[in-house]
Formats: structure tokens, sequence, C-alpha cells
């Protein structure tokens, strides 16, 4: 898959942003009510509506959008006519943002379509301006919905969905909230490490996975506890960015088959669902793929680079659980109000998710699942 979008990066990127949207008859801005507040997000809408005839914008996407959200949107705001989307916000904002470029275009199919496996082959203009510095949709071929009456989560997927454009614009991630900062963070961990040992693994998303996990392991707990860093915030974003590329070149597997079904049924934030899930899942991948987790390994600052392959392996599994922790984040599902009860229906769903499971990087079983589900019970 080649990624053909122009990445524009830096502090006050988005001041010269307008010659984008410049005469263009009608532009869509997708954002969300947390987002849209936002200083910097205020001054680029008003940059956008000075050079724009007219700017349709949309400031309430939720979080974990559903189909049913879609409908809402192309219901209020009928999207013909519209030449370019602007996405400003988290990966729920991009995904939508994405999805509205595909259905703005006057011959595509129905979300319905599109949820039935109809691909997408085209879509008006797109600009992505990522505001966390986790999910990579700016740099994924994939849309991924809730579905309540499924109870999970479906991926849209297509070349197609990849935008024109990507604006890398530190000051924008300054305002997360710390749990944002560090689950997000956590979340472009889990793209760069499991695709880095995926089955479908190849050199492009190795190399990508390497560059993003350098700069992540550098520096995700200083643009976590240091919010203005704007060093340190665009780093991130680049880790990130290299999260979404290695999906479009490979793909996730274990945790992200895991994490949907706490989001989709239990409603559990997409980060903090993988930020559970990250250190006990590869302790269970961590012998189908030791060569693979001692390579990422030596990329942590400051580690002991004379450990043999397997102890090298091992010591990445425990710094993930250390990472997690210093992070302050969820390490048990009791914390959220999840049972063990749960656990037939969070393992039947996992298995569902056969796109990801065909990536581990060995057999998967349910009672496997289950192992692994049963240590996020303390």
């Amino acid at each position: 898959m080649h990624i053909h979008s122009t990445v524009l990066s830096g502090h006050k990127v988005l001041d010269d942003i307008g010659y984008l949207v410049k005469g263009r008859s009608k532009v869509l801005f997708v954002s969300d009510r947390n987002i849209i507040q936002i200083a910097g997000v205020q001054t680029l809408l008003a940059h956008v509506k000075g050079h724009a005839h007219d700017v349709l914008v949309i400031d309430d996407v939720p979080p974990e959008p559903s189909d049913a959200d879609v409908r809402g949107i192309t219901e209020k705001l009928p999207l013909t006519g519209v030449e370019f989307v602007i996405g400003v916000g988290g990966g729920s904002v991009l995904d939508v943002a994405k999805l509205l470029s595909a259905l703005a275009h006057p011959e595509s199919p129905t979300l319905d379509d599109l949820l039935a496996g109809t691909k997408v082959t085209q879509r008006v203009k797109a600009l992505m301006v990522p505001t966390t510095a986790g999910t990579g949709s700016e740099a994924t071929p994939n849309a991924i919905l809730a579905i309540p009456a499924r109870e999970t989560k479906q991926g849209i997927i297509s070349p197609a969905l990849l935008p024109d454009y990507v604006a890398l614009a530190p000051e924008l991630t300054t305002t997360m909230p710390h749990r944002i900062a560090a689950s997000t963070g956590v979340d472009a961990l889990c793209h760069l490490i499991e695709c880095f040992t995926a089955s479908i693994a190849n050199p492009v998303s190795d190399n990508y996975a390497m560059i993003g996990m350098k700069k992540l392991f550098e520096t995700i707990e200083t643009s976590v506890e240091q919010p203005d860093n704007l060093e340190a915030k665009l780093n991130m974003l680049w880790a990130s960015y290299y999260g979404g590329a290695c999906i479009a070149h490979a793909g996730t597997h274990l945790v992200h088959a895991m994490s949907y079904p706490l989001g989709g049924k239990y409603h559990i934030p997409h980060g903090v669902a993988n930020a559970i899930l990250l250190a006990p899942v590869f302790e269970w991948v961590r012998p189908l793929a030791v060569p693979k987790l001692a390579r990422a390994y030596e990329l942590v600052p400051g580690v002991d680079l004379a450990l043999d392959d397997d102890a090298k392996s091992r010591a990445l599994v425990q710094y993930f659980s250390d990472l997690v922790r210093r992070l302050k984040l969820p390490a048990s599902l009791q914390e959220l109000g999840i049972g063990r009860k749960h656990l037939p229906d969070l393992v039947k769903a996992a298995l569902d998710v056969q796109r990801l499971i065909r990536n581990v990087p060995g057999q998967v079983s349910g009672d496997d699942i289950e192992q692994i589900y049963l240590k996020l019970f303390h």
C-alpha cells in the first residue's frame, strides 16, 4: 500500500493552511465538543472560513462513534457539494472525517453498503489534523465504528480513505488531560509493537515500526509529564503517525482483537483497554516473537544491550508492565467494573475479530484468550 499523503509538521504549521481550501465552495470541518474549544482550533477554523466560501461545522462527534452517529450526521447535514473535508481531533473524529470524505463523493456507496463490505474507491479531498498522539488514524486506511447492535466494532478499510494532507501540530496536543495523553500514547505503542510482531510484518512495516518505537520510547513519559514540551509532543505525533503507517502496511493483532469487545460492549476507552492488555498479551506472544521483541527492547533508552535475545524479550514485557504503571493507567478489569462472569462473552467476541486474529504470530485458541483475560483480574 502506498501512502500518498503530504505531511506538514511542526509548531505553527497551521498558520499557513489557507491555501489548501482557498476558493473552495463548500468545506466540511469535523471535530468534537472539547477539541473545538481549543484556541488553536478556533484560529484554524477562522482561517478556513476566511478562505472558503461556505464552511459546514460538525463539532459533536462522540467518543467511540457508532454507525448510528454517522447516519445522524449525514441526515442533519447533507454532504451534497462538499469538496473538502478537514478532520481535527482524536481517532474517533478522524475516522468519522475520513468516512465523511468518502460519503461526500457523489458516486459513493451508502454507509450500509460500506458496512456490508462494499469498498470505498473515491472520496473528496481531505486534511487530517490529529490532536492526540495515539491512534495514527491520519495514516491508516481504516475507519472504525462501534456497532451497538452486535456489541462490537467494525472497520471500514480502504487505501482510498488515506487523506491528501496531514498536519502534525504539537501545540494542539498540549491540552490533552494526563490520562488521555497516556492512554493514546500506549495505543500508538500497541500499533507499533503489534505490527512489528504480526504474521504479516514485512520490511516496510518493520522500518516504520523501528523508527516509531525509537521516538516513542524516548519521549512518551516526557510528553505526558510535560504537556507544554512541544518537541516531545511533536515526536509523539510522529511516533503515532508511524504507528498508523505500520497498520497501513501490516496490521495489529491480539491486543486489538481483545480490546475491541471491551470498547464495543463495555465502552472502555480504546487506549485504556489496550494499556490493560499490553503486557499480559505480550507475555503470551513472547515465545513466538523472541528476536523481534529483543530488537524492540534495544530501542529503549539506557537498557542492557549485553543480554541475550531471550532475556531482552522478557525485559521488554516487564518494561511494558512498568510503563503502564508509571503512566498511572488502570491495570485490571475490576477497576473498570468488569467481572469474571463477562469472560465467555469477551472470549467469543475477541475470537470473532478474525481480521486481526489471523495476524497473531502463532495459533491462538479460545482457552489462550481466556487465560490472558484472567490475568486482568487482580
